[in-house]
């Protein structure tokens, strides 16, 4: 059969309808020998190819041959059984991924988020249990500082310099720390220092509105609020913690193999995508 045929399922009443070179992606799988022999389990009817297996899991199988990539929804959970269906059907690269849960599965991470506020300056720890995430997090805050002469604070044209970026502290791979607002330097200079959390473009000083365009922006990207609480109330020290469900990268299989070898197909993580 051409590749350039269509070619229709039927599998458990779920009609599919594909290019008959999708089905041939791995030519010793059963879909791909279904197309020129004779196979007990495919019944051609009324020039549909009839199985009786599960159609909603055949859907990850198609998608599957469709892109060599796995992806599942976030709360899937019948692996074995989606493995077992790979199996069925001679996609071995498939069945052997499905075996790898740890792979596929969302994982839960934890996000704390610290906040201290000291006369007219706010300080920010944020720590994090995933590190890609930390990283993705520490590339859209930026931090700016200026100074101006503290006789022109009150002018109406005070004398400022152009801010400056400053680069985030990062102690480690999963916190970063960094202040906003306004200290006294040497002489009569003032120090302030501003945040910016993209996509808002705007420069705050205010360490109030800065925690709160944080956390709006942490919601926004999937987290939920779990819990506040005050860590030191001498210190003015307030901690946020949130959670979230991180969908895995999706796994690609790169296909090495001369026709007729499909088990050579090995995987690979695309790269981390930032998003939800």
């Amino acid at each position: 059969m051409s590749g350039r045929e269509v070619v229709v399922l039927s599998v458990g009443g779920v009609r599919f309808v594909t290019w008959a070179s999708t089905l041939q992606r791995f030519p010793e799988s059963r879909l791909a020998r279904m197309l020129s022999d004779d196979d007990r389990e495919f019944k051609l009817v009324n020039g549909e190819f009839f199985v009786d297996r599960d159609g909603t899991l055949f859907s990850y199988i198609m998608d599957f041959l469709r892109t060599l990539q796995v992806s599942l929804p976030p709360d899937f959970s019948d692996y074995q059984r989606l493995q077992r269906e790979a199996e069925f059907y001679g996609l071995y690269p498939l069945a052997n991924l499905l075996s790898q849960e740890r792979l596929l599965k969302p994982r839960l991470e934890i996000l704390e988020v610290r906040f201290s506020l000291q006369e007219m300056q706010a300080f920010f720890r944020i720590f994090g249990s995933c590190s890609t995430t930390v990283e993705a997090l520490a590339e859209q805050i930026s931090v700016f500082t200026g100074q101006q002469s503290g006789q022109s604070w009150n002018s109406p044209f005070p004398s400022q310099k152009p801010l400056v970026p400053l680069p985030l502290e990062r102690p480690s791979h999963h916190d970063m720390v960094f202040q906003c607002g306004t200290d006294y330097a040497a002489g009569d200079q003032i120090v302030t220092r501003y945040v910016s959390i993209k996509p808002d473009t705007r420069k705050l000083i205010n360490g109030t509105n800065v925690l709160g365009l944080l956390l709006h922006t942490l919601l926004q990207e999937g987290f939920r609020l779990l819990s506040t609480r005050t860590v030191s109330s001498k210190d003015k020290v307030e901690c946020y913690c949130l959670e979230r469900l991180k969908r895995p990268a999706s796994l690609t299989v790169t296909v090495n193999q001369p026709p007729g070898s499909s088990r050579a197909a090995q995987p690979k993580r695309n790269p981390v995508q930032k998003g939800k």
